[in-house]
């Protein structure tokens, strides 16, 4: 690998990452980037564990959906378990050999045509914890080198993906507010009412009803009135 030639892509993929519009075309990009900047990777996705739950975002293939649905279900595999415990990096040279620590799900991902994988812990935020895959249809594929790439992409993906995260947290927070502004518009307007007892009217049947507030407004805001 001609490392000066790879910081400058490293460099160029970090920018583009930044600048993607939405959560999704980061994850996308990530996954893209993995098989463009790491030698022997032929797929990649990023699996997300909801407690024994696996979500898969932006696969590049679908034996990256497969092998998540089978860690799923066996509740086995280097993914399922780099996400759940932690661990920072994993790196599986041959899956033509046994891997005991896997017994199960090994023998079923070679099936899949899985030869070789490796995978990067990208995030823990309370019970989601996410990892970065990337897979190989042959045995060997990732060399220390790849390993050493995937873990710059890796890092650099996370700081992207938390970015593009608040990013987006930031603007359902901005949307709700002033969903909520304008039902309690409406609802001074029809009824009389000052500003606090509009909000208190939302929240008290939102307390009721079970239903969140930011639901709440929106039926206001299409009815033009809770009843």
């Amino acid at each position: 690998m001609q490392w000066a030639r790879f910081a400058q892509q490293m460099a160029s993929m970090a920018r583009d990452l930044l600048a993607q519009p939405s959560v999704g075309s980061t994850l996308e990009r990530i996954t893209d980037s993995a098989i463009d900047l790491v030698e022997g990777c032929d797929a990649a996705g990023i699996l997300v564990l909801h407690g024994t739950k696996v979500q898969t975002l932006a696969p590049t293939d679908q034996l990256v959906i497969d092998s998540d649905r089978l860690q799923e279900r066996l509740k086995e595999g280097p993914c399922f378990d780099a996400a759940r415990t932690k661990e920072g990096v994993f790196r599986i040279p041959d899956f033509t050999v046994e891997q005991p620590d896997w017994p199960s799900y090994a023998p079923r991902a070679h099936q899949l045509g899985v030869g070789s994988m490796m995978g990067f812990l990208l995030y823990t935020d309370d019970e989601d914890l996410g990892a970065l895959n990337l897979y190989s249809g042959k045995p060997g594929a990732f060399t220390e080198a790849s390993e050493l790439a995937g873990w710059l992409l890796a890092s650099h993906a996370a700081v992207a993906f938390s970015s593009a995260r608040s990013h987006a947290q930031l603007e359902h927070a901005v949307a709700t507010r002033h969903t909520i502004g304008e039902a309690m518009g409406i609802l001074m307007g029809s009824h009389q009412l000052t500003e606090d007892q509009a909000f208190d009217v939302l929240r008290r049947y939102s307390q009721e009803q079970n239903v969140k507030l930011r639901e709440v407004a929106r039926l206001v805001c299409e009815r033009g009135s809770l009843s």
